[in-house]
């Protein structure tokens, strides 16, 4: 069994069309597509595109996807940022009616069982939280806390935006990275999982994809050029950012 995981696209179609293209000479039999697809400025694109694969594909809702839910049932969002919550409104207002239904469905979680790896858990963020902070630098007692009990022999992640590779709980924990809004090294990262958990990196044309992107409709497409396409946040300066969130989120317990 081969499977590809698409974590945190981001609404970033070009980067999306450069990892489906590698992915068409891996043979997989299934795609993972974890959260947040659509926070970012091609969102119906992105959907859309997904939507076209012909390889089984399972959907888990990320925090992003949440957030656009319950703005569109007439919810409070509560998103991680206040750049979130507006990030939020501006891709509710894009989507299609199509769309938003077919969000609708999407799962917490999917789990598939491997001859090589056991039970593989796919979550966003954290198997019981979609919005949960916690990278290769937290604390081990805290993440042990989180991943204590829960029965996986892999777990596979993403919300953090960085590939990692963990020993939590008595089991194994990856981060997929992200696709379309990578922190720290620039390119598409994503999984391949068959007789290995392989890491990889899609490279794509940045002043095509900047082209494309700013011909979309998104009022912050020419921001997300600048900051994701000709350039990305810095790890050392991501990680100040998600220790501080992951913080606020124990204090708030």
């Amino acid at each position: 069994m081969k499977i590809a995981t698409l974590y945190d696209i981001h609404g970033n179609l070009p980067a999306l069309e450069a990892v489906l293209a590698e992915i068409e000479n891996e043979q997989v039999d299934a795609i993972v597509v974890g959260g947040d697809a659509i926070a970012g400025p091609m969102p119906n694109e992105v959907l859309d595109r997904l939507q076209a694969i012909q390889t089984p594909v399972h959907y888990i809702v990320g925090n992003g996807e949440s957030e656009v839910l319950r703005y569109l049932a007439g919810e409070p969002i509560a998103a991680l940022t206040p750049a979130g919550e507006k990030g939020a409104i501006v891709v509710a207002d894009l989507l299609t009616e199509e769309n938003k239904a077919f969000l609708r469905g999407w799962s917490f979680s999917v789990k598939f069982k491997s001859p090589t790896f056991g039970d593989i858990l796919f979550c966003h963020a954290t198997p019981d939280n979609n919005t949960h902070v916690f990278t290769k630098q937290s604390d081990p007692s805290q993440i042990e806390a989180v991943f204590d009990g829960v029965m996986a022999d892999l777990v596979v992640c993403g919300h953090t935006h960085m590939q990692f590779d963990l020993a939590v709980a008595g089991k194994r924990v990856v981060n997929s990275g992200s696709v379309g809004m990578p922190f720290g090294e620039p390119g598409a990262h994503w999984l391949l999982i068959g007789e290995t958990v392989e890491f990889r990196k899609t490279e794509f044309d940045r002043e095509a994809a900047a082209e494309t992107i700013r011909q979309s409709q998104s009022p912050e497409a020419d921001a997300f050029v600048t900051g994701q396409i000709f350039s990305t946040p810095a790890e050392a300066d991501v990680m100040a950012v998600l220790t501080m969130l992951a913080e606020k989120q124990i204090t708030n317990k």
